[in-house]
């Protein structure tokens, strides 16, 4: 009886097999059904104590379902419901370039799903799937696992703990503790899309990207590891030593080394203590060098009293005189205006060099310190390590202060140098053609005594809280006193004198609300290659 069951059953392997139901239903459902056939196996048998519904198939065992070719050392195969089970040496082959192998495999002829399990290989082409524990859907062509997976694809390596590759569009999607190893980078990510062909992943949620001398966080973007280009949006981050820029999207060449940003760009500089802001940045590592515009800010944070200056175009650029000597500079161009706490100023252009931490202001510059307004052709002002050291102020020089309504204390020559002391205004020194108006005050009551001016090749001027205490002039200086109620109205104000307060910046914010010199006020212009500017070309240079 068993040899003729035994007859049959090889008989029926040779046909298509199909169920009860089929057989009696409409013909169109049974076209569209693709059965599991048996190619071959050494030992076929039946044992219903062991499982009633399979037939135990033993050596060299071969199925095939349409283009898929199954093969196995040993198999149940269960003829009503279009399935087997494999074990040992499971292999699945489709065409020339895609294999599966396993110790164990499930496969469901009617969904078209394989299960394959232990010391699972998925390979395709030139990338290779390991993992514990992979389902197979034929259908869509995609291989899934839950634990973890490793996908190898020549020099990158993607593992996760979760896991989709597809065969046809050649994506991989990895989920939870994703990492993606390069010889060049590491990509550490919660989830990440990435494709075999192109070699673009694709950032789906928080993702750090590590190189030798730079660092990428994102959540959202594209970066090409073959190429090494990233498009990243979403505020994400660039660092790089002690600098990081967050803006809106950004396009970084981490091989050139070169970064486009736009969008509320915010550029941190934690050595040097300043911060660039803006909506677009070109940045360049391999000359250490920055071009913002667009609302652009620089912030110095190195002094006691933070400095905000805004212009239409900064420039940051850096220079290597030797292997141990390196400097900066910031170059500002176009209605250049800034504040802080102590100093405020304007200007057309101006030119910050680290070397002798000097700040050169351009073009009708005027810089204000509490009371005291300053203006001349060209402004230089040296910095310390809390705030300001000195201040140079060369032709057509005017110091002015405000002690009343209709009153100033006026000090003009050729060249005028400033002295600072916690960040107040303590000495003044002015050298040719010196003109000086001021108001001596009563230290009885502290009133004005009257007004004095005088005539003299140079002066020195010492101050207190911001007021005349003390002036010192050759002996050949001539000047008249004049009590306050009979001061002539034709004396009272220099020949150059200018009050220009409705242009001082109020507030940080107020560095964007340019107003300036009016144009009858403005003074000569001094020759424009007077001004270091910068070159596209300096500024891309790279590294030989």
């Amino acid at each position: 009886m068993h040899r003729i069951l035994l007859s049959i059953f090889i008989l029926l392997l040779q046909f298509p097999l199909y169920s009860q139901e089929n057989v009696a239903g409409d013909s169109s459902s049974v076209r569209s059904k693709s059965f599991i056939h048996m190619l071959h196996t050494d030992v076929t048998r039946f044992d219903e104590a062991i499982n009633p519904d399979a037939w135990i198939l033993v050596g060299d065992v071969r199925f095939r379902r349409d283009s898929m070719y199954m093969y196995c050392d040993s198999a149940h195969y269960f003829q009503k419901k279009n399935a087997f089970q494999a074990f040992g040496n499971v292999r699945m082959e489709q065409g020339d370039t895609l294999f599966l192998y396993g110790d164990y495999l499930d496969y469901d002829g009617d969904v078209n799903l394989a299960r394959v399990r232990h010391n699972v290989k998925l390979i395709d082409k030139n990338t290779t799937l390991t993992t514990d524990s992979l389902d197979f859907d034929r259908n869509e062509n995609l291989g899934f696992f839950t634990e973890h997976g490793t996908l190898h694809d020549g020099e990158s390596v993607l593992t996760s703990n979760y896991g989709e590759y597809d065969v046809d569009t050649k994506d991989a999607f990895f989920q939870y503790d994703v990492s993606l190893e390069h010889p060049k980078f590491k990509m550490l990510s919660d989830t990440l899309l990435y494709n075999t062909d192109s070699k673009v992943a694709t950032i789906l949620g928080p993702t750090n990207i590590y190189s030798d001398d730079s660092e990428i966080y994102s959540e959202k973007g594209r970066y090409n590891t073959a190429e090494r280009l990233a498009y990243l949006l979403d505020r994400s981050v660039l660092y790089n030593e002690s600098k990081n820029v967050t803006a809106d999207s950004i396009y970084y060449d981490m091989q050139s080394g070169y970064s486009e940003v736009f969008g509320n760009i915010v550029f941190n500089d934690t050595v040097n203590r300043n911060m660039l802001s803006g909506e677009y940045a070109y940045l360049n590592e391999v000359v250490d060098s920055a071009y913002v515009t667009g609302r652009a800010v620089v912030t110095d944070y190195s002094q006691r009293d933070s400095l905000f200056m805004h212009a239409d175009t900064i420039w940051v650029v850096s220079y290597n005189v030797d292997t141990d000597s390196l400097y900066r500079q910031i170059r500002a161009y176009n209605k250049v205006s800034a504040w802080g706490k102590e100093m405020q100023a304007i200007c057309d252009s101006l030119v910050f060099d680290s070397r002798d931490t000097c700040m050169t202001m351009y073009k009708d510059p005027i810089m204000w310190n509490k009371g005291v307004q300053l203006l001349g052709e060209k402004i230089d002002i040296y910095l310390d390590t809390a705030s300001i050291d000195w201040v140079h102020v060369v032709n057509q020089t005017l110091y002015a202060e405000r002690i009343s309504d209709d009153d100033y204390n006026q000090v003009k020559g050729q060249e005028m140098k400033f002295f600072f002391k916690d960040g107040k205004l303590c000495e003044m020194q002015v050298i040719g053609s010196v003109e000086i108006i001021f108001y001596p005050i009563d230290e009885a009551d502290d009133s004005h005594v009257g007004m004095n001016t005088m005539v003299s090749g140079r002066a020195i001027v010492y101050l207190a809280e911001g007021q005349v205490e003390k002036m010192v002039v050759p002996n050949e200086a001539t000047g008249i006193f004049y009590p306050m109620g009979q001061r002539p109205a034709d004396k009272r104000l220099l020949d150059n004198f200018a009050w220009f307060d409705y242009a001082r910046p109020r507030s940080k914010e107020d560095i964007f609300n340019w107003r300036g010199k009016h144009s009858d006020m403005q003074l000569k212009l001094i020759r424009k290659d007077d001004i270091p500017l910068p070159t596209l070309e300096r500024f891309k240079e790279k590294k030989k």
